[in-house]
């Protein structure tokens, strides 16, 4: 294989030899691409399933897989450029470790993700100059009092900013009686602002073994495939950092992977793209349809729109630059429920489509006999690494591996124990790969409409007809019903984020309520473009776009858009570096 990166890349040949690596670890699949230098063209690319409980596993799969199929010498590779949703997933699921806050100087309740959040004396003031002595005695206490009830402490000095050296006394004597990581606020944040200083402090205590950990995951796989070249991380500000920068900045990758998405629409957008007349136009809107999420972000002037007033991680207001996002818990794996009244809700739950379970190895039982509304809309499968040894004293999985198919309302039934107790332990039993839930998905739907043929179309055909007669429709009419469904949660997403941005927040009000009015027939056109990546994208954009009045373009190698665009910022780095 040999595709142009984009469709005029080939034009833009850089003066090295040899090759880089583009690898995105996301929610769903793990991409990897080979880039050769010289040509900026792709010589391979591969996927595979994301390995949650150790991702490096899927890096080093993926990774492999293109190294075999480029059939080139590791000792080309200059650079392996990464871009992940570990950072993200690690705060959405609350994995992230237990942080005790230090904040000095200044003695006011602030609402932070810390465990506990202690008072020091000190600071400075604006000008730089000292506030009041550091009361490191009140410091050595608080660390006695906290010991063994955190994994990881931050620091955050009134003006550190200015003047850090409260912070770096601090974190001095933080190390010097203790072993655990410290952070300091001024390693991530040159802006006022106590409570964002920190709160960013705070989520990288959180996240520093969490990242370290993975990295060291990543290390040891590339060093495994003979890869010896430079390591990058992708920031959300779509620019890198190395592996030590990434370690100790890990919420700096929040955005890492919505960052690879906008800098291969930047590159598709500055080389590429024309608008109806056949005039460059470089600016478009990127869509990112993934399994759980559908992520967007924008390019302007063939550049990704970069938030410099700092991204909002969950509900925490932070001083991280990322590129300007918005994302809608919609994706071609969420889960389509029913309700008793037949009313149908996507998402946010994710589960692997019926259609792909049966090249898993699993065979589901006829949904006529379980399939229906509430509890009726899952399967409960066990997962690859679901062993006798692993499920010793555990009823729910002892008898998971006995059946290894069970629909959920049977086998809550059968083990008597409340849906609340089941969901409280399915997040992680499924992070470890030990079970999966399936059911009904838009990925299915897709194959009932006969628009895709990755898996089995006649499993997504017995669900589809279960479902659809619950609401008094045909398979055919129910499936067009997700798919539809799915395309407008995207289109308000996409109305409501630009008329914010553009307008103001009252006319993206009033744009979500557009099809409440009888008397008005609200019509609105987005006048750019519409990027799409991801594999799913190229069944749901294109009535996107159409329902927006533009037109959806799909470049080459869509399908791992953001490994595409970890490779970019690695080309950037080797021609800068020249």
């Amino acid at each position: 294989m040999d595709d142009a990166l984009m469709d005029t890349q080939t034009a833009r040949p850089y003066a090295a030899t040899g090759y880089v690596i583009g690898v995105d670890a996301g929610g769903t699949y793990t991409d990897a691409v080979i880039v050769d230098v010289a040509t900026g063209s792709a010589v391979a690319w591969a996927k595979s399933p994301t390995t949650h409980h150790q991702p490096s596993i899927s890096v080093a799969a993926s990774v492999g897989a293109v190294l075999k199929k480029a059939q080139i010498n590791p000792a080309d590779v200059h650079t392996t450029a990464v871009s992940t949703t570990l950072a993200t997933n690690a705060l959405l699921e609350d994995k992230g470790v237990d942080v005790g806050l230090f904040v000095i100087g200044f003695n006011q309740r602030m609402e932070v993700p810390a465990a506990a959040a202690r008072f020091v004396p000190g600071g400075h003031k604006q000008d730089g100059s000292e506030a009041e002595p550091l009361g490191i005695e009140y410091l050595i206490d608080h660390l006695k009092d906290l010991h063994g009830k955190v994994d990881a402490y931050a620091v955050c000095s009134m003006h550190g900013y200015v003047n850090p050296a409260h912070e770096l006394v601090a974190a001095k004597a933080i190390q010097l009686t203790s072993k655990l990581p410290v952070f300091c606020s001024h390693e991530a944040s040159m802006q006022a602002g106590m409570r964002e200083r920190a709160t960013t402090a705070v989520l990288n205590a959180r996240l520093l073994p969490v990242m370290e950990q993975f990295l060291a995951g990543v290390r040891t796989a590339l060093a495994d495939l003979g890869l010896k070249g430079s390591v990058y991380v992708v920031r959300g500000d779509a620019t890198t950092m190395t592996m030590e920068e990434a370690a100790r900045k890990a919420a700096s990758t929040v955005a890492s992977g919505p960052a690879a998405t906008a800098c291969f629409g930047a590159e598709y957008a500055s080389t590429t793209c024309c608008d109806f007349s056949g005039q460059k136009q470089p600016d478009v809107l990127v869509v990112d349809v993934g399994g759980t999420t559908t992520d967007m972000t924008i390019v302007r002037n063939g550049n990704p729109v970069i938030d410099t007033g700092g991204m909002i991680i969950g509900e925490w207001q932070t001083h991280v630059d990322a590129v300007e996002m918005f994302t809608v818990a919609v994706g071609g794996d969420s889960l389509v429920a029913l309700d008793p009244a037949g009313g149908m809700s996507i998402g946010p739950t994710r589960v692997v489509p019926v259609c792909m379970v049966a090249g898993m190895g699993m065979e589901l039982p006829d949904p006529a006999g379980w399939a229906g509304t509430g509890l009726g809309s899952r399967c409960v499968c066990a997962g690859q690494a679901l062993t006798d040894e692993a499920c010793q004293g555990d009823k729910l999985l002892a008898l998971l591996n006995e059946r290894r198919v069970m629909p959920l309302k049977e086998l809550l039934a059968e083990l008597n124990m409340p849906e609340v107790t089941y969901n409280a332990r399915m997040l992680r039993l499924a992070r470890e790969q030990k079970i999966f839930e399936c059911g009904f998905t838009p990925t299915d739907a897709l194959h009932v409409l006969e628009a895709m043929k990755m898996g089995c179309t006649e499993s997504a055909l017995r669900m589809a007809r279960r479902l659809s007669a619950l609401r008094g429709e045909d398979a055919v009419t129910f499936s067009r019903n997700v798919v539809e469904k799915v395309e407008a949660r995207i289109e308000d997403a996409i109305l409501q984020h630009v008329a914010r941005r553009e307008v103001g927040g009252n006319l993206a009000g009033f744009l979500a309520r557009r099809n409440n009015f009888s008397l008005l027939d609200i019509k609105v056109r987005l006048a750019v473009p519409v990027v799409g990546i991801g594999a799913a994208s190229q069944y749901l954009v294109p009535g996107v776009a159409s329902r927006l009045g533009t037109r959806a373009v799909f470049p080459r190698l869509h399908e791992v858009g953001n490994a595409v665009g970890a490779a970019m910022l690695a080309l950037k780095g080797l021609q800068q570096a020249d």
